[in-house]
């Protein structure tokens, strides 16, 4: 997310992907309309770090389910972080494994907890 690099999108996207996108201004994009956003160059994501995935085989299918923590710089120059939680679909197809489906959830912005109230 952080390099946009299409030419990966292009190699692990099957063709038919479909992405549920996490905002949800958009619900589905396609495997074009994420390599043409990939192409259109750097966004907004600063850094984007996974820090958990999990896979389970199940014959020429895989389930990876993960979370990853990212920082963004909104166009208001304001930078914040947050989480995605996120469930990919892989499938091997002609001896290459490629992403079907994937659907992300955004947690929003990670926010330090509040000062603890001192009790009297």
């Amino acid at each position: 997310m952080a390099t946009n690099d299409a030419s990966v999108l292009e190699r692990i996207l099957a063709e038919g992907f479909v992405w549920v996108y996490p905002e949800g201004n958009r619900i589905l994009w396609t495997k074009a309309e994420t390599i043409a956003d990939a192409e259109a160059g750097p966004g907004s994501f600063v850094s984007d770090h996974v820090d958990e995935v999990h896979v389970r085989f199940f014959g020429n299918t895989a389930l990876a389910q993960g979370s990853e923590s990212w920082v963004q710089k909104r166009k208001s120059g304001r930078i914040v972080n947050g989480r995605f939680v996120w469930t990919d679909v892989w499938l091997l197809r002609h001896g290459q494994w490629q992403i079907v489906q994937a659907q992300d959830q955004e947690l929003g912005p990670l926010t330090p907890p509040p000062a603890a109230t001192p009790k009297n």
